[in-house]
């Protein structure tokens, strides 16, 4: 089958394209720019690109007509500040005309489970989507899910987060609501087995793990199979303001996305029975196998995909191709050179850069800073990096974004999502003398932007000095 896949940048969509090439299908990805989606060449080779955004007036003639199906994996919650409802409705709208006018005869979408009266604003733009993307054209299979627990998903990522960081944890009530927690690979599972069956046309399905658990539940399951002791008490004293805050400063997740999370935590979200399980003969596995799962990809470098890759959060409405270039006019810059012998030495020191390695020199500053970006309501250090010794283009690192990654390059090109009265670049290369430029960029955004400049200025000094000279020593110097 022809398959139309979107959102293949996201957590779930960089998942399921293996799988559908695997089965034979061919396979064309929609992405807003192709420097994004990064895969390995024998994978790349397989499917066909096309840039299309669709949260832009719709140009008829972009896709193809000969398609069987497509699925719509495009959420915008997580990039926009309180208005994802209205992306989500002009992305699906645009989307149902785009493939309208293709052959295709079937539309899956992944939504989330809404069973209850009073719904979140986050579950009543899933539901509103739903709505959307129902077409005489084509019929629409809707996959609901809640809590999908995976390696590198968000609610795996904030549970390890809480539970790593907090010994007591005195909580909101909300972790006392019901969910049914989903494996990644049941979601693919499902995802999959729906693809051209005829008897799933038109109709819609809640897919859940065999278990009913409250949140409480699975951060102590959590803790149980990582042998860490913990104490949860809830209380009905902290606000869901204070919940966000409480959410923001222990994980990684943005202010404005703790803020959708916990409106939609108050929601339970467990499944109405279906037959589709039996009918697709899947046999979901249980929370704490997912966990283990989970973290045995995490010990072999096996993460295909998190949930911060699709968010850019601070250039909210752009594209990496809008800082791709780094400027040269109007900005301050920090060069630093410096003679390399062993070339393969230091990229693997560069490409090990962030997370828990640090910046090479003077970490505590670069902690500092990231703790005084939390404050003003920025990322932070902790959304960490996704692999220790793997970068790809478009992927979070810490508080920058990765805009070029190529080892065969020599080439390392980030941007800073922190909160800066300006814009900042940070680039390492090695030409072809075997000479390693760092080079840290900064466009200035008014008299407040240079002033900052010059306020960190001394810090930058010995810094990124340090820093150069770090990178640069090989394993032996090292030791």
């Amino acid at each position: 089958m022809k398959i139309l896949l979107t959102g293949v940048t996201g957590y779930v969509g960089k998942r399921i394209l293996p799988v559908l090439i695997d089965k034979g299908h061919e396979v064309i990805c929609c992405v807003r720019e192709k420097r994004r989606l990064t895969l390995h060449k024998p994978l790349l080779e397989k499917i066909r690109m096309i840039e299309i955004d669709f949260l832009d007036e719709v140009v008829p003639g972009i896709l193809p007509d000969d398609i069987d199906a497509a699925y719509y994996l495009i959420h915008s919650m997580s990039s926009s500040k309180g208005k994802f409802d209205e992306l989500e409705s002009r992305a699906a709208e645009n989307f149902k005309k785009h493939v309208e006018s293709t052959s295709a005869k079937q539309v899956i979408y992944l939504s989330g489970i809404s069973n209850q009266d009073s719904l979140s604003k986050h579950l009543r733009s899933r539901r509103m989507v739903e709505d959307i993307l129902r077409s005489d054209r084509y019929s629409l299979t809707v996959l609901r899910a809640g809590i999908i627990v995976g390696s590198g998903s968000a609610s795996f990522e904030i549970i390890r987060d809480i539970v790593e960081k907090l010994p007591i944890l005195i909580t909101p009530k909300w972790i006392l609501t019901k969910s049914q927690p989903i494996a990644i690979r049941d979601v693919i599972q499902f995802l999959v087995g729906v693809l051209g069956r005829t008897e799933c046309y038109g109709n819609n399905y809640d897919i859940g793990g065999p278990e009913i658990l409250t949140y409480k539940d699975m951060m102590l399951q959590y803790a149980e199979m990582r042998k860490l002791k913990r104490r949860v008490y809830t209380t009905s004293l902290i606000s869901p303001r204070i919940s966000s805050y409480w959410l923001f400063f222990i994980t990684s997740v943005s202010f404005s996305l703790s803020v959708s999370l916990v409106d939609s935590m108050k929601n339970d979200v467990t499944c109405k029975d279906n037959q589709l399980a039996e009918l697709l003969k899947i046999q979901p596995i249980t929370y704490k196998t997912a966990l283990k799962y989970a973290f045995l990809r995490i010990k072999q470098n096996l993460v295909l995909s998190s949930w911060k890759d699709s968010i850019i959060s601070s250039s909210l409405g752009l594209t990496l191709s809008d800082f791709i270039e780094v400027p040269n006019f109007g900005c301050y810059k920090d060069i630093k050179k410096l003679k390399v012998e062993n070339v393969d030495q230091v990229i693997h020191n560069i490409w090990r850069i962030g997370g828990e390695k640090g910046y090479y020199y003077a970490n505590w500053l670069w902690q500092t800073r990231g703790w005084f970006d939390l404050l003003l309501g920025g990322v932070g250090l902790i959304r960490g990096r996704k692999l220790p010794e793997e970068i790809t283009t478009g992927e979070a690192l810490d508080f920058w974004r990765v805009l070029y990654a190529s080892r065969e390059k020599k080439r390392l090109l980030l941007f800073a999502e922190m909160k800066l009265p300006g814009e900042a670049w940070l680039e390492f290369r090695i030409d072809e003398n075997n000479v390693l430029h760092q080079t840290a960029t900064f466009r200035p955004r008014g008299i407040l932007g240079r002033l900052y400049w010059i306020a960190t200025s001394p810090f930058h000094f010995f810094i990124f000095n340090g820093m150069i000279r770090n990178i640069a020593k090989t394993e032996e110097e090292d030791r």
